[in-house]
């Protein structure tokens, strides 16, 4: 079975455009939770624009109460402590997640657009990732379908990766005659991952049209979504859109 790990970013920057905590994003973790979800995942920045510090400790402690559930944080590796968000490993470090998702964004990036060049970052990467293994939580590297970097992945010591689905969902949406050959790089990739021994996770931009063919990956474990869900959502309602997205991973229709 294919995890859903839903990204409560989105319900964190509407509640961050007013003062208050309406919307309550562990409140609604919880829904996703009840729901049937099989994780929640936050992606703390430094500006603080979504996913504060004190969510990320909200949410672990809600995860950590139900049996089973997986608490996923993401974010850039080497961003430090800024103001009062204490920098990404100190933050994993001390809240535990059971994953940790490194990703390669710049603090004024609107949004991951890329995976990593583990040509330039891995050497830095490698006792990063030490200290989160060794504190006993997963490390997962968020990667473009390149089998060179993905096997430098598995070098630099990561348990997972987590194949960057932007440029599939952007073919998908346009019906680019580049589709076939993006979804067969990501096949290509799953696989040449699962023979190094490393786990395969997705993410970014899957939604209810796209989900359906991309959950046919060869091996996937888990994907993440958070955008697309909290748009299904008002339309559909949270737990409503939670169910959905966990039919298309089980190949309902």
């Amino acid at each position: 079975m294919i995890a859903l790990s839903v990204n409560l970013n989105k319900i964190a920057l509407i509640r961050n455009s007013r003062e208050g905590n309406f919307p309550d994003v562990t409140a609604h973790g919880r829904t996703c939770l009840d729901a049937g979800a099989q994780g929640i995942t936050v992606h703390p920045r430094p500006d603080q624009r979504h996913i504060r510090p004190h969510d990320v400790r909200e949410l672990a402690a809600l995860c950590r109460s139900r049996h089973g559930i997986e608490f996923n944080i993401e974010g850039n590796p080497f961003a430090e402590h800024q103001g009062d968000y204490p920098g990404l490993m100190s933050l994993a470090l001390e809240t535990q997640p059971d994953q940790c998702t490194l990703v390669p964004d710049s603090n004024d990036q609107l949004t991951s657009d890329h995976g990593f060049n583990l040509k330039l970052d891995g050497p830095r990467l490698v006792p990063l990732i030490a200290r989160l293994k060794n504190a006993g939580i997963r490390v997962s590297l968020f990667m473009d379908p390149d089998l060179e970097q993905i096997s430098l992945a598995k070098d630099v010591g990561a348990d997972r990766i987590e194949l960057y689905t932007g440029p599939y969902a952007e073919a998908a949406a346009k019906q680019s005659p580049e589709l076939e050959d993006i979804f067969s790089a990501h096949c290509a990739a799953a696989e040449h991952a699962h023979q190094l021994g490393l786990g395969v996770n997705a993410g970014h931009d899957l939604n209810l049209v796209n989900l359906p063919r991309y959950r046919t990956l060869p091996g996937l474990q888990e994907v993440s979504i958070g955008h697309a869900l909290t748009v299904d959502a008002i339309g559909m309602g949270l737990e409503n859109a939670v169910k959905a997205y966990l039919n298309c991973l089980a190949g309902n229709k």
